[in-house]
Order: C-alpha cells, then sequence, then structure tokens
C-alpha cells in the first residue's frame, strides 16, 4: 500500500486544521471562562456599588434625623428655659396675693371711717405699689363685671336667679382672679346670673 504524496499532505492538513480548531475550542473555552468570571466580578462590582449607594443614603437618613433631633432638643430647651423664667415668681406671687387682699380689705374698712383718711393714703399708696411691682413681672387681673363667664378663669360660688341680668354672665366679682404671664394663678371668686 502506497500512500500517495497527495493524500499525506491531504492527511497532514486535516490533522492541522483538527489541531487548529482543537486549540481554537481550547481558546474559546478559556475566553469563556474568562468572560464569566470577569462577568460574575462586574456583576459583584454592581452590587457593591448599589449597597455602598444605600449604605450612603441610610447614613444621610441617620445624619438629617440626629440633626432635627438635636434641633428639637434645642428648641424645647429654650422653651423650658422661657418658662421657668416666666413663672419662676408664680409661688412667690401666689403667696403675695393674700396680702393685695387684705390691703384691699383694709381699704374698704377705712372707706366706711373718714377719721383715717391719713392712714387710708398711706395703705392706697402701698398698695399701689405693691401692684405696679408684680404688674411689671406679668401680673394681671380677672376683676371684671358683666362679662361672660369662663370656667377657665372664674369659680362661681352663687347664681343670681333674679333675671335681671343675661344668663350666664358674671354680675359680682366677690374675689380678684390673677393671672401671671396669662396663665391662670387664682380663679376669680364670682356670682352668675342664671
Amino acid at each position: 500500500m502506497e500512500i500517495s504524496k497527495e493524500q499525506s499532505t491531504c492527511d497532514k492538513k486535516d490533522l492541522e486544521s483538527k489541531k487548529n480548531i482543537n486549540n481554537h475550542e481550547f481558546l474559546n473555552d478559556s475566553d469563556l471562562e474568562q468572560s464569566t468570571k470577569l462577568d460574575i466580578r462586574d456583576q459583584r462590582i454592581n452590587e457593591l456599588e448599589l449597597s455602598l449607594v444605600e449604605l450612603k443614603q441610610k447614613e444621610r437618613d441617620y445624619i438629617l434625623r440626629a440633626k432635627a433631633e438635636i434641633e428639637n432638643i434645642r428648641r424645647r430647651s429654650m422653651q423650658d428655659i422661657e418658662k421657668a423664667h416666666k413663672f419662676a415668681l408664680e409661688n412667690f406671687m401666689i403667696e403675695l396675693l393674700p396680702v393685695i387682699d387684705n390691703l384691699e380689705r383694709a381699704l374698704t374698712t377705712i372707706n366706711k371711717n373718714d377719721l383715717l383718711s391719713s392712714t387710708k393714703e398711706g395703705i392706697e399708696l402701698t398698695l399701689q405699689s405693691l401692684i405696679t411691682v408684680m404688674c411689671k413681672f406679668g401680673l394681671g387681673f380677672i376683676d371684671k363685671n358683666l362679662v361672660q363667664f369662663d370656667p377657665s378663669i372664674h369659680q362661681a360660688i352663687n347664681i343670681d336667679k333674679s333675671g335681671k341680668y343675661e344668663p350666664n354672665k358674671v354680675i359680682c366679682v366677690v374675689q380678684k382672679g390673677y393671672t401671671l404671664n396669662k396663665r391662670l394663678i387664682r380663679p376669680a371668686i364670682v356670682t352668675v346670673s342664671r
């Protein structure tokens, strides 16, 4: 059996072609494997970048919330300090209210007796001085007659059923009421119409 040169050359070419194909397949497998690794790496990078963006957003939210909370605490502290300044004298003022009441009663008693006019004048000046000082610190009065009865500032102790006045009106203030910086410290004791 003799093999011709042509056949031998063809066989060699076929063999080389098969080798090239196998090498190409090997290269393709290698490229495919490397491409797959790159895709997985890119996917992981994308996941990490998304995670980083989410973490940055959460951190920003936490910072904003912390700033808002600090601002709220600061504002509440300022309000508490303001209230403390406004109402620090509340107990002191409450203790002085009976002094005002007693001076007013003394004036009522002296008005009936004209012999003590100089004493009356001294008591009036003392009362006026005391009220002026207390008003500088926010004292207010609840002492008006013929106004609508308000249970938040009035305390009714008597009801007038005569029918002379409109219903639910304060017709007589028995004892003045007081406020400190618009906050009730003693309700007015009143007679109310029915």
